[in-house]
């Protein structure tokens, strides 16, 4: 059996079964690891991931819930506690734009839902995590920011953008606090990832061939290319990196 760092770990991930959350899923499923999938609306991909860990050998669950409310996310936490009896690694993937609207169109209810979805979430989860990563050694987390945090997004992004800007600080701040813990937290800024659910609602064809345009080495990011510097940031290949952000965008935008 070929063993990785990361065989036997524990790991949960939010809306692990859609877009870039499946692919950082089956990446973590290949290194061996056990893994409790979160989904609000995917659940037959969820099942198709615990079929393909429990081939594999390993253990895994499909756990739904609405992670905007304290106490799904709550019981999403208890849920892979019950399964797995310890827990080593927490992904926080969940996250939409909802609607590009413009400043003039964002309402309160807009506003409030979409950094609820984004920011919010993360929070309750991590804040429900955080006890039981504390008993390990190592424990980690991920936080999944994007491109429009560090540039500010395309238009009609602007509560997105600003939601997962926040992450960037949020993460910051989570790594400072939950260090001493021996927890480390890092998040991981993707640009433009085409087939996902996402692209293929909120961005045309043309929008996507002209930020493609713009790119430096040329292409669009895919899904795989995140879950692998997901998977990286999560093990212990690298027990330093803290409070860090990974651009994941081909080269156009660097600090």
């Amino acid at each position: 059996m070929n063993t990785t760092k990361l065989t036997g770990k524990n790991i949960l991930i939010t809306a692990g079964a859609q877009g870039i959350g499946e692919a950082i899923t089956k990446h973590f499923i290949d290194s061996g690891a056990n893994v409790a999938i979160h989904y609000f609306s995917s659940a037959d991909t969820a099942n198709q991931l615990v079929a393909y860990a429990t081939s594999k050998g390993q253990q895994a669950v499909a756990i739904s819930g609405d992670l905007t409310k304290e106490a799904d996310a709550n019981t999403l936490v208890y849920k892979t506690v019950e399964n797995f009896g310890s827990l080593d690694i927490l992904i926080n993937n969940a996250g939409s734009l909802v609607a590009r609207k413009m400043l003039n169109e964002i309402d309160a209810d807009f506003w409030h839902k979409v950094l609820d979805i984004n920011l919010t979430s993360m929070l309750f989860v991590t804040r429900a995590a955080a006890p039981y990563l504390a008993k390990n050694e190592n424990s980690s987390i991920v936080n999944l920011a994007s491109l429009a945090g560090r540039k500010g997004g395309h238009p009609g992004s602007l509560a997105y953008s600003t939601s997962k800007g926040a992450i960037l600080t949020l993460t910051r701040a989570l790594s400072a606090e939950l260090g001493p813990q021996g927890t480390r937290v890092n998040a991981v800024a993707p640009g433009l990832i085409l087939g996902t659910s996402f692209h293929n609602t909120h961005t045309t064809k043309e929008s996507a061939a002209a930020t493609t345009a713009g790119i430096p080495i040329q292409r669009a990011g895919n899904a795989d290319d995140v879950a692998r510097a997901v998977v990286y940031l999560a093990s212990e290949y690298n027990g330093f990196i803290t409070g860090a952000t990974l651009d994941i965008n081909g080269g156009v935008y660097n600090m």
